[in-house]
């Protein structure tokens, strides 16, 4: 009897052992991964204009820290690089309808987001920073003291500067822009009190266009990691990508990219 009970176990473990192998062979065969092998190109999502990572050069090709990091992805899986440009909140529901293969555009990791979309772990971690108009020097010394109906703040539409404004500024009046430049150029011209935007572009424009008409609250005031996002259901091109970025930031392709596009402004010269 002990003998039967244990011939009936051994063959329950072994059904269950391949049912699970059947299971994660049929997993890895619908990967993105194979997709993108069989098509010979990664298509790559991206909002151009966002400094330094995604921007367009004179002569009309997409340029920055995150574009290089992504030819070089593509390098990797032997596959042709295709940039795909879009509106910021167009992104994701063309990742979800198979319009792109991987999302790298500067895009932050939210829960929200990471309800509809898996994420690679974080490419470099950013936080909201704030460009003020001259004018207001005397009055603001915190993000918080923007928190007033009298101020009016501007970001980029669909990002998380409009979504650290409403949450953390809530009493302040909020306009959005397509573009962050654009916003910016708002609290240049005088025309709205500040900009909450990511540090790397509000570093950019500050150094490159605030002298004498801006200042910068330029202690991030959250916390806010960068990846890139594919398809929920995908663990083979999350471990791909996954090694990727650890092979990158140990073997110096990454500190190469980061020292050209952040500890130099020699490329500016460059963007249309």
């Amino acid at each position: 009897m002990k003998r039967i009970c244990l011939m009936l176990a051994l063959s329950f473990v072994l059904c269950f052992a391949f049912s699970a192998n059947a299971s994660d062979i049929d997993l890895a065969k619908k990967s993105t991964i194979n997709s993108i092998l069989k098509r010979g190109e990664l298509r790559c999502g991206l909002d151009s204009g966002y400094m330094p990572f995604e921007m367009t050069d004179k002569n009309g090709k997409f340029v920055g820290f995150e574009m290089d990091m992504a030819r070089e992805l593509a390098k990797a899986m032997g596959v042709k690089f295709v940039p795909v440009n879009m509106s910021f909140d167009g992104i994701i529901p063309a990742l979800l309808t198979d319009k792109i293969d991987i999302i790298t555009a500067g895009m932050t990791v939210t829960q929200e987001r990471n309800l509809k979309i898996n994420f690679a772990d974080p490419m470099i971690v950013v936080g909201q920073t704030a460009l003020v108009n001259k004018k207001l020097k005397d009055k603001i010394k915190s993000y918080k003291d923007l928190n007033s109906p009298e101020y009016t703040i501007v970001s980029k539409l669909g990002t998380t500067g409009e979504q650290a404004v409403k949450r953390l500024l809530p009493k302040a009046q909020y306009k959005s822009f397509e573009t962050e430049t654009d916003a910016a150029l708002e609290v240049l011209n005088g025309k709205a009190s500040a900009m909450v935007y990511d540090l790397p572009f509000c570093a950019i424009f500050m150094a490159e266009q605030g002298k004498g008409k801006l200042f910068f609250l330029d202690k991030p005031f959250t916390y806010e990691p960068l990846a890139w996002g594919i398809r929920k259901g995908d663990p083979d091109f999350i471990n791909f990508l996954n090694n990727f970025l650890t092979q990158t930031k140990n073997d110096g392709r990454y500190q190469k990219f980061y020292k050209k596009w952040f500890e130099s402004t020699n490329w500016r010269s460059k963007i249309q």
